[in-house]
């Protein structure tokens, strides 16, 4: 599964997702884990009310199962999970992003706890563009 963390010097899981200009994407297993790429964003990313900054993070993150936060508003979080993609709020900004994906691949090795379960389960939108093309043939 792939895992994302928005992040300002790729160490810390330290952005909040609106403002994030960079977001590192891995692939994880209970094997272990890699680095994919660093989606970037550009544009004024701090501006408070303006949604369409957290569109084009949606279309990147579509075949994401996880998206690890310093924060994240609400309206966003939404968009995240109706897109089958679950955030995560980090405990500080001084988590560290290898020891969260240790930690993962370690937990994926035993009993996941059911939030996780969960979110290995939902299923995934084929595509941004065709859950565009469904929600106006409805």
């Amino acid at each position: 599964m792939k895992i994302a963390f928005t992040t300002s010097d790729r160490i810390h899981i330290n952005a909040h997702f609106g403002w994030a200009k960079e977001i590192d994407v891995y692939e994880i297993t209970d094997k272990g884990y890699e680095f994919l790429e660093t989606l970037t964003f550009e544009g004024d990313l701090k501006q408070d009310g303006n949604e369409d900054k957290v569109t084009p993070k949606l279309e990147a993150l579509y075949d994401c199962t996880i998206v690890y936060v310093s924060a994240i508003g609400g309206t966003a979080a939404a968009k995240l999970i109706k897109k089958g993609v679950t955030p995560v709020k980090a405990k500080s900004d001084d988590d560290k992003i290898a020891d969260v994906l240790n930690k993962l691949v370690q937990t994926l090795k035993g009993n996941p706890p059911p939030w996780l379960r969960k979110a290995l389960q939902q299923p995934k939108v084929k595509t941004f563009e065709e859950d565009l093309e469904e929600e106006a043939t409805v």
